[in-house]
Parts: C-alpha cells; structure tokens; sequence
C-alpha cells in the first residue's frame, strides 16, 4: 500500500507574495499622478545611484531600503509637486546631533529634522537640472545612515 502526500491547496484567487520591485512596478503602473513621468525618472536616478539599493512600497508610495532599512521614501501628496524624503528609517531613534547628518553642499535639501531631510521636484525641468546633485544626495545620505 502507498501512502501519497497531501500537498496544499492553492486557488487563483490566492496572490503570491510580490517582491518589493514588482510591489513598485505594478504601483506605478496603476498610479494615476500628474508627474508620473517625472516619478519614474527620479525612481531610476535613485536606483542608479546605489545599485545595493532595494524598492518597496511604504506609506502608499515607493520607498528604498540600504540593507533593510528604509532611507529615501516618496511623498505623492503635494498638487503639482512630490517630494523625496530622506530619512533613517520607520522607528525613531534617540539622536544627540546637534544639526544636520552633513553638510549639503547641493543646497537641495530642506532639513526638517537632524535625520529627516525634503527635497521637492515640481516638473520634468527641476528633475533634470537637479539629476547630478539627486544622485550625489543619495550617496552621501547611504554613506551617513548606513547601517
């Protein structure tokens, strides 16, 4: 006499768990915004700014993760702008600073806390005049935050 296995039953309706770049592309693709191209294009200059990166969606909007922690999330909510914000992640953590985690010599970004930083895009003309100094923001905030 055999014995067989049972194996689990799956139906259609049941998802398989997306990984966080499918997570952002099937967003995008849905995500009816005035600026979508221009989110896009600033999707691709943070990818290409650190290719240890990850992508996910976090707070209703794509988000990018250096060694599991959150670091660059979007702000979709502004009419006729987006935001980027630069963080250190979900969690508050206690910070003795007295002031910026460094000096930003590309004068893009807005600090709103020692750790929290905007920078705010309004067309596809501010996204390529800022390009060079978007890519520079992004390696110098990994290098400060990185775990």
């Amino acid at each position: 006499m055999t014995t067989t296995k049972k194996l689990p039953r799956t139906t259609a309706t049941e998802s398989i768990k997306q990984s966080g770049h499918e997570q952002v592309v099937e967003y995008l693709s849905n995500l009816d915004h005035p600026l979508k191209m221009e989110i896009e294009e600033v999707r691709q200059i943070i990818l290409s700014a650190n290719t240890q990166l990850s992508e996910h969606i976090k707070w209703n909007a794509p988000s990018f993760c250096y060694k599991n922690e959150d670091r660059i999330t979007f702000n979709l909510h502004g009419k006729g702008f987006f935001r980027i914000i630069f963080h250190c992640g979900a969690k508050v953590k206690e910070n003795r600073r007295e002031g910026p985690l460094f000096d930003d010599h590309t004068g893009l970004l807005a600090w709103v806390a020692v750790d929290r930083a905007v920078v705010k895009i309004v067309d596809m003309n501010d996204v390529q005049a800022k390009k060079d100094r978007l890519t520079e923001l992004v390696t110098k905030w990994i290098e400060a935050t990185g775990l």
